[in-house]
């Protein structure tokens, strides 16, 4: 009896495996004619079925990778992840995509992108797995040179900014009237470097470490060089989003020019002085507000303002997108500020 339903259920599987032959004539002309290797499965995961490109690329024999001998053909070093969303996806049913290096008929290696679909029936049980692999080997290695060059171009930037700052202060030792605003724009040049090197690390160590680039981990570099912010009187709060390399230069000039004249004339000057932001996100707009408590007494607005207050209002309202607004309160400055979460993420 168990020998006898053993037969019967190699006979079914001989149909099922044998249906998209039986009746895949105008699929088989369809999938032959496209670019990619296209490929199909049994409801199991199972191949049988693989188009004129997969043999092209492969150079196989017909027929050697039905089954699970197809594993065979790709990179050791990527099966273990391409098993794993394989056999997630015929559990879940949910699409399959993934990367790996495939095993070219010259026997080299090169990089495809692996997709498969599930194919269901009336009663929503699926019926078989429809894939394709897809030669992403050129675009791999366009990539890898691109980023190559622009980990140099970053590394070459970030020698410019210490040009710059030498330069400056070599033209400080000779002109004594000159020592203070050379300060004053070395700190620039350095918040601008400091922000330039987060967001584009010069390496693949520093990128993998740093993750992704947010608002608040981009402040929190940018304050680092303030006592303030070690002591906690320099406190973010708030949302997050992430931020492109476009809006990090006018973020970093914007909040460097804050903190540096909340150090010389604001609440961060007096020794329990204390600066809140706060940071929320409201439809498209990003939203800033800037905090001064336990400064210095305001007796009345500043008459005039000076370079670095119009280098914040241009960087908010041209660069970013947005509003700044300034209240001078008795016991400190107020600052909102509002500025497109387009522009913010690059976009």
């Amino acid at each position: 009896m168990n020998e006898y339903r053993d037969r019967q259920a190699s006979d079914a599987r001989l149909q099922e495996r044998g249906a998209l032959q039986l009746s895949g004539d105008a699929f088989h002309a369809l999938a032959d004619t496209m670019p990619q290797m296209v490929w199909s499965t049994l409801p199991d995961g199972d191949h049988d079925y693989y188009n004129a490109r997969w043999y092209e690329f492969t150079g196989a024999p017909a027929g050697s990778t039905d089954g699970e001998a197809w594993a065979d053909m790709f990179h050791p070093d990527d099966q273990p992840e391409a098993w794993k969303r394989w056999n997630h996806s015929l559990t879940s049913g949910e699409p399959y995509e993934v990367e790996y290096r495939l095993r070219h008929h010259t026997g080299q290696y090169r990089w495809v992108l692996g997709r498969a679909l599930p194919i269901l029936g009336p009663d929503q049980k699926i019926q078989r797995w429809i894939g394709t692999c897809t030669d992403i080997e050129d675009a791999k290695q366009a990539a890898s040179q691109n980023e190559i060059l622009s980990q140099e171009l970053s590394h070459r930037i970030k020698n410019i900014f210490a040009i710059i700052s030498g330069l400056i202060s070599m033209t400080a030792r000779g002109d004594e009237n000159f020592r203070e605003p050379a300060e004053t724009l070395k700190g620039r040049i350095a918040a601008l470097g400091r922000a330039h090197e987060y967001v584009r690390p010069h390496n693949d160590k520093a990128q993998a470490e740093i993750g992704k680039v947010t608002i608040r981990h981009l402040l929190s570099e940018i304050f680092a060089s303030y006592p303030a912010f070690s002591e906690n009187r320099l406190l973010i709060s708030g949302g997050d989003i992430e931020v492109s390399d476009r809006a990090a230069t006018p973020v970093a000039l914007v909040f460097h020019e804050l903190a540096t004249n909340s150090m010389k004339y604001g609440a961060l000057a007096a020794d329990k002085g204390h600066v809140d932001l706060m940071i929320a996100r409201d439809g498209d707009m990003i939203l800033f507000n800037w905090s001064e408590s336990g400064g210095p007494a305001i007796p009345a607005p500043p008459s005039h303002s000076g370079f670095g207050s119009k280098l914040v209002e241009m960087s908010v309202t041209q660069q970013l997108g947005g509003s700044i607004e300034r209240h001078w309160l008795s016991d400190g400055l107020q600052i909102n500020m509002s500025v497109q979460a387009s522009r913010m993420a690059g976009s």
